[in-house]
Order: C-alpha cells, then structure tokens, then sequence
C-alpha cells in the first residue's frame, strides 16, 4: 500500500502570484481546454493544466521548479480558448516572473523589480552616481563648454568604461549563479528517452545548438502556435538586429581605442574615434541599430496595448522591460540629434539620462523579464538534454526514421 502524499499549500504564494499577473488563476475548474488546444505540450504531463492546479493550491516549489512554465510561448491560445476566462498564459508568465527574482540574490533587487512603487529606488542608484561623477568633473551641475563631447563630462577611461565593466561583470556573475541554481533545481526530473533510437540523448552541445537554431535565431516554434505572432515576431527580431548592431559598434568603439594604446597599433583609433562623422560605416550601423529598435519597439508596444484592450493583461514586468528600452533608445537618439543640433544645453543632461537608463537596463537584468534569454535558454537546453520535447519535435524525429 503506497504511503499518503502531504501536500502543504501556502496560501500567500497564491496571493503573490495574483499579484505578479495571475490574478484570474482561481477561475480555472479544470476542464483541460488549454493542455488540449496547445499545440507544443507534450503528451506525457501536459502543460499548463497542472501549473493551474498546483497554482490555485500554492504549490511553491513545484511551480518555481518546474521546467514546463519555460517551454510555453506565451500566444494566448489557451486562455483565448479558457471557457471559465481563467488565462493559464498569464500565470505561466506571472510564475516565470515569480521566478525571475528569486534565482539569485541579492534579495533586494527582485524584490525591488516585482512592483511599480520600489521603481525611484532602481532609477536612484545610477541616477546619483553619475550625477555624483557630473558633480565632481564641473565643480556643480554646468555645462562643458565648447565643441559637444559627451567624454568631457564622462570620460570613458576613468568613468564610463570601469563603471560598465564592472557592471558586466556583476550581471555575468549573477546570471552565471541563476543558471546554476534553475539547472540544481531541474535535476529530480525523470529523463523521458522511451522511444529507443528515436530520441537518442544530444550533448550538451547538441542541446544548445538545437535551442539556438530551432528557438531563438529562428523563432520558429511561434509558427507552431495557433495566434497569429506577426507583430511579435517583427518586434522581435528588430530588436535583436538592433542590440546585436549596437553591440557591434560598442565593440569597435572599445578595441579601436583600448587597443590604440597597445604599441604598434596607435592606428586603431581612426576606427572608432568619438564622435564619428555621419558618413562613417560604424556610424551608420549605429544608425541603422537605433532605427531597427524603434521600429521593434512600436510593434511590441502596439501589440501590448491590443492584449490590454482584450483584457489579456500586462504585468509590470511586461512594462517595466519596454519602457527601459524605449527609455534607451529615446535618450540615446535624443542625445544624438541633440549634439548634431550643438544644444549643449540639453545634449547633455538627456545624454546623462541616457546612462542612467542604459545602467537600469543592464544592471537590473537577471531580475527583468529580458533575463528570459538566458534563462529560458537554459530551461529549453535542459528540456532538450532530458528528452522533454515538444509533440512536434517528437514526431519531427518518428518521421525520420
């Protein structure tokens, strides 16, 4: 005779995951609507009806170890098909924020991040350093005189290029002790290889490459969902070509001049020396960066407000990611039209702005929704590695053979 199970349900749980976006969670009566319409669940434990059984009992530990709230792709078939209006996408998208800040510490910062009224404090940390750094290099709050150069208020060797690095190297650190404790808390999970030679077990390697191809580069698994992702999947993808442009110049920038002081290589400078001419290549891809990313952002944020007027909700996660970004890009093209227009006036100060928003985008994103790059990465990996696959993936493989 099998031993009983205790089950303990933490009531507040269920209070915080309301809050975090799965208000509606207490609606579901189980009809299994959205494991049925979902068209990437697999057949063994489907998703996300159990999620909203052990959410409506509070179930914290299953739910905040459970790989399948990182398989779903959030298109709203389920809860556009919910009879009861229960949303399972929501709270799948509420737990994966739930989860976010409880990863890695420090405790403060998730906690800060998961509502609207901690919001001054994230925006003062950078906001009094760097307005500390604009104190200390004017004598007060004046403005430089002369040509506009951003680097003779903030100079890059002795304040924005340490500050950043150090910075990098802080969120390195805390994704790299997230990853290991979501990959700690996925290993009681049965590995599901029963189909012989139809789902031998990939590498590491493997894994990864097969996540990268088939969910982040190509997006193609949106395709499999039954909601029409057009605008999603153009936000997307412009805003990926606009941090991996950025990302290029920012490079540049940095080796041109870091590596100018390397003997032998003094030449380096003419490639990335600020501020550029508006016919430089690196200029234009800077351009071009800036530009896709305001475009993604339209589409994304259109699309957002269409779910709000359908009463799919938004979180503050949801909002607080797109206005950081639009804050990025609104503060950096501001910054620069400003410069070419010679308002030192106010180049300045909206290019102090700019950093500060740059620092909260940065600083903040193993707690933001956007450290589902890494983590949803990782979760997708590891699904892959244990054989946890979606149907069509596993009929994919039985049509192969």
């Amino acid at each position: 005779m099998s031993s009983p199970v205790r089950i303990q349900p933490d009531p507040s749980f269920v209070r915080e995951l309301q809050a975090a976006g799965g208000d509606s969670v207490k609606k579901c009566y189980q009809c299994a609507t959205c494991s049925v319409a979902c068209p990437l669940s697999p057949p063994e434990n489907p998703y996300p009806r159990k999620e909203m059984v052990w959410a409506q009992w509070g179930l914290k530990d299953k739910l905040m170890n459970d790989i399948d709230v990182w398989l779903c792709h959030n298109c709203g078939t389920c809860s556009d098909l919910c009879p009861r209006g229960a949303k399972p996408a929501d709270t799948l998208a509420a737990i994966r924020n739930m989860t976010y800040r409880k990863l890695v510490g420090p405790e403060c910062l998730g906690e800060w991040m998961s509502s609207s009224k901690h919001l001054p404090k994230l925006i003062a940390v950078p906001a009094i350093y760097f307005a500390l750094i604009w104190i200390i290099r004017m004598g007060g709050f004046g403005i430089p005189e002369g040509d506009i150069r951003f680097g003779k208020l903030f100079p890059g060797d002795t304040t924005i290029d340490p500050s950043f690095i150090l910075l990098f190297i802080f969120m390195g650190w805390s994704f790299y002790k997230g990853v290991m404790n979501m990959w700690k808390s996925f290993g009681g999970l049965p590995k599901t290889f029963e189909l012989g030679d139809v789902s031998s077990k990939p590498t590491l390697v493997q894994a990864v490459i097969d996540v990268v191809r088939d969910e982040i580069v190509t997006h193609r698994k949106w395709n499999d969902c039954g909601n029409d992702n057009t605008e999603r999947f153009k936000g997307h993808w412009a805003i990926l070509f606009s941090f991996v442009a950025l990302a290029i110049v920012t490079g540049i920038v940095a080796v041109s001049h870091w590596g100018s002081y390397v003997p032998g290589f003094g030449w380096l400078h003419v490639l990335g020396d600020t501020p550029m001419p508006l016919y430089s290549p690196v200029k234009l891809l800077a351009v071009a960066g800036m530009a896709g990313g305001i475009y993604g952002l339209v589409m994304l944020t259109r699309r957002r407000l269409n779910l709000d007027a359908q009463k799919q909700g938004s979180s503050y996660y949801d909002w607080y990611l797109l206005g950081v970004i639009w804050a990025v890009f609104a503060t950096g093209a501001g910054a620069f039209l400003l410069r070419l227009a010679g308002v030192a006036g106010l180049a300045y100060p909206v290019y102090y702005l700019h950093l500060i928003t740059v620092f909260m985008l940065f600083a903040y994103l193993p707690w933001s929704k956007l450290g589902h790059l890494v983590y949803r990465t990782t979760a997708l990996v590891y699904a892959r590695m244990s054989g946890r696959l979606p149907l069509s993936r596993v009929e994919d493989k039985i049509f192969e053979i």
